[in-house]
């Protein structure tokens, strides 16, 4: 697919991996729709990304919420004319020890994680599906292969996604021509740890903090790469991981 003029909705756009895919996405000709819960930071990134040149729309969203997310495709087809690309983004890593029952974040995990990319390609997938050509780009993980410290159940919402893509992927793309990408990073450099409420994973987690980890940077020119592909090949996985995380 071609991305110069393509239409590209991110969700989680206004920091980390959405924000730097967004950024590459439009220095290289696409519209992109920004999407994520702050407003102001979406805000800010539209403004450096028209300042290059580029075309962007902010919509604000929660991606647990489905009403939100027929909104912002609502509002993508009400100024662009159509959608080529979703990128489902908007994550949470709040890891912690199943035994501590942190209860409400096994939650947010689930409803943000996984319900989060359902309600995503529930809102566009009419769309695709009409247009009989797209993407689905969605953010899983290392985790979704392996369980590491505290990560039962974020292992458990990643390895959701990886599957969930896989089935998409089956149904979709020999009869709609819709590609379908899952995209599992190791260790990126983005606030993502920031979410951990645990003390013990915390203190676990420093010996990461040693290692040269990913750039949000990287991934999005792994997104760039699935994306760009002529219509006749799906990147299926990408799985990149840091020449340090074994």
């Amino acid at each position: 697919m071609e991305i110069k003029d393509s239409v590209v909705i991110i969700t989680g756009a206004s920091s980390g991996i959405g924000r730097a895919t967004a950024k590459n996405l439009a220095s290289a000709g696409a519209k992109v729709v920004l999407s994520a819960r702050s407003e102001d930071e979406l805000n800010e990134l539209r403004s450096e990304i028209e300042n290059d040149g580029g075309k962007a729309l902010v919509v604000t969203a929660d991606v647990t919420k489905r009403e939100d997310l027929d909104n912002v495709v609502s509002k993508t087809l009400s100024e662009y004319g159509t959608v080529d690309t979703l990128i489902n983004n908007a994550g949470l890593m709040p890891l912690s020890y199943v035994k501590k029952l942190k209860t409400d974040e096994w939650e947010k995990m689930v409803d943000v994680n996984l319900k989060g990319v359902l309600n995503g390609v529930a809102a566009v997938l009419p769309t695709l599906t009409e247009n009989k050509k797209g993407n689905i780009v969605n953010i899983s993980s290392m985790a979704a292969h392996s369980y590491f410290p505290g990560g039962a159940v974020y292992c458990a919402t990643k390895a959701a996604v990886k599957m969930f893509s896989e089935g998409l992927r089956k149904e979709l793309a020999p009869k709609y021509g819709i590609n379908v990408t899952s995209i599992e990073p190791g260790a990126v450099a983005t606030s993502l740890f920031e979410t951990i409420t645990d003390e013990d994973i915390k203190e676990e987690m420093q010996q990461m903090k040693e290692m040269t980890t990913l750039e949000a940077e990287d991934i999005a020119e792994a997104i760039n790469y699935s994306i760009s592909q002529p219509n006749r090949v799906n990147i299926n996985d990408v799985y990149i991981v840091p020449t340090e995380q074994s």
